[in-house]
This record gives structure tokens, sequence and C-alpha cells, in this order.
């Protein structure tokens, strides 16, 4: 009889195992992180302070631990700890797990996966912060054959960068504010090492799709698109994803107790989004809202 996947796993010894990855959640299901269905890791750490993040709890590198209110029996004292709260409004964010227990976890999907021609997207925060673990675990991934991709921003060392990405089917790769003194302030994102690293990954063939955060008052004006079009031209590829703003991560922000400095910007609508859309597709892109 032939072992499933996941039996087969459960069977075999990894050898080396490489440092523990620290995460913060494991999305199945998802449809709009790469082909097919996907189940997204999370991975915690982000260098960046995009003002506009939607997952605030990325951001810092350490395991933090917060309280729903919402939950809370109003205790005292309160132990201020996960495992003692009765009612489980003391929540942790973040953990460290190894990569055979990250292996066993995604495969729970593989039936998906292989059904939709899915597979498993890293995400984060920023996962290049832990290349050598994403390396490692995206390699293995693809010897069990299953679709592997990475969400980033591109600001990393292009050695480490270059190895996570070949370990990839796709690379979405987000281009934000194209001018680099902007970046830096705003965001501490160092663009020109961006914009080589993108070119990198498309010389050495590895599909990337680029996309663009669409952001009032940052990214959402044609000055900033045009300069994306002007890079990207030359590089012949032929699909983008635009992600307009939302609002959907204020509850994070205010359940960390951190100031949410869009709470008073106004998603895009459509009117806003065409001009950019009909850019892109008068440059000959395939252009995608979402994804």
């Amino acid at each position: 009889m032939t072992l499933s996947v996941v039996q087969r796993i459960s069977c075999e010894v990894i050898d080396n195992e490489a440092p523990k990855a620290r995460i913060f959640n494991i999305q199945r299901y998802s449809l709009n992180d790469g082909q097919g269905i996907r189940t997204v890791v999370f991975f915690k750490g982000c260098p960046h302070y995009c003002p506009w993040c939607a997952n605030p709890e990325s951001i810092s590198g350490k395991i933090e631990t917060v309280r729903r209110l919402s939950k809370c029996l109003q205790c005292a004292p309160c132990q201020n700890d996960v495992d003692e709260c009765p009612s489980g409004a003391m929540e942790q964010i973040g953990r460290d797990v190894s990569l055979s227990e990250l292996e066993k976890e995604v495969l729970k999907d593989d039936v998906f996966f292989r059904a939709s021609g899915g597979g498993v997207t890293l995400s984060g925060g920023e996962v290049l912060m832990q290349a050598e673990f994403a390396t490692r675990f995206l390699k293995r991934m693809k010897s069990l054959g299953l679709r592997t991709a990475i969400e980033t921003a591109g600001d990393a060392s292009p050695d480490k960068f270059l190895a996570v990405a070949q370990q990839c089917d796709e690379v979405l790769f987000d281009l934000k504010i194209m001018n680099a003194e902007k970046a830096k302030n705003v965001l501490n994102l160092h663009q020109p090492r961006v914009l080589y690293n993108f070119r990198m990954l498309v010389e050495n063939g590895i599909k990337v799709i680029p996309r663009v955060p669409l952001i009032p008052g940052y990214t959402l004006n044609q000055s900033n698109m045009q300069a994306i079009i002007d890079f990207l031209v030359p590089l012949k590829l032929n699909e983008i994803h635009l992600l307009p703003f939302h609002q959907y991560g204020e509850p994070k922000y205010q359940l960390l107790g951190k100031p949410w400095r869009m709470a008073c910007v106004t998603p895009p609508n459509e009117a806003d989004i065409s001009p950019l859309r009909q850019m892109a597709e008068q440059a000959g892109y395939h252009v995608t809202i979402g994804g």
C-alpha cells in the first residue's frame, strides 16, 4: 500500500534540523496568495515601518502577549499568563517551530494542494529575515511535489534572497514607494537594493509577480505608478497585482495598544484605482486587483 505524503513524513527522520522559525499564524484555504488553494505561513519580524501594515503583530520579532478585553473576566489579581487564563483572554502572538513541525502542519492540507494546483506560501512580517529556515523548508516542500511561493518586500541580501527564491515557483514581490529617499524615510526600505533584487530574480529565470499596494498619500498616485511601470517594462513581465488599501488591520492595532496612523484614511474606490489600472493595461500588463 502506498503511503500518503503525511504518513511518509511521519516515518522519516529529518537530518540536520535547521534552527527554529518564529511564526505567528498559519492561514489555510487562501485563494489570494498564489495559484490554487494555499496554506500561508506568516513569519514574525519585519525591518520596515509601513504605516498601512495590516499585520502589526508581525513587526516585532519577539513573542508578545495580549489581552482580549471582550473575553476578560477581570480576575484579581491577573496572572498575565496565557496558560493560566481561565477565559482565554490572554493570547500569545508568536511561537517557534522546527522544520519538521511546520512540515507536518502544512501537509495536513496536501489533498487541497493537489486538487487545486495550490501549495504553500511564506509571508510575514518579512520571511527573508529567516532566510535559512525558509530555504530549507521550501526545498523540502518542492521535493514532495508541492508548489511554493513567498510574499516579500525584497529588501535583503541578494545572496540570501536568491537562495530562497530559487526554491519558489513564484515570488510575489511588493513594489511600494519608488522614490529612494522617501522609501528610506517612511518605510526604512533600501529601494535601490529592492530594485536590484527584483531584476536579479527575473534575470535568473524566476517567476516574479509585481504587486503594488495602493495607499492614499503614499503610492496611490500616477507618478509613483509611472515609475513602477518604467522600471518593469524592460523586464518584459506580463502581469501585475494592484492591492488597494483597506482598514482590516485596525482592530489588531487596538489589541496591541498601538496607534493606527491610517485611521482617518478612506480606502480607494474604483474611480481612484481606475487611472492606475489603465496605465498598467496600456503598458501591456494583465492587471489583477487584489491577489
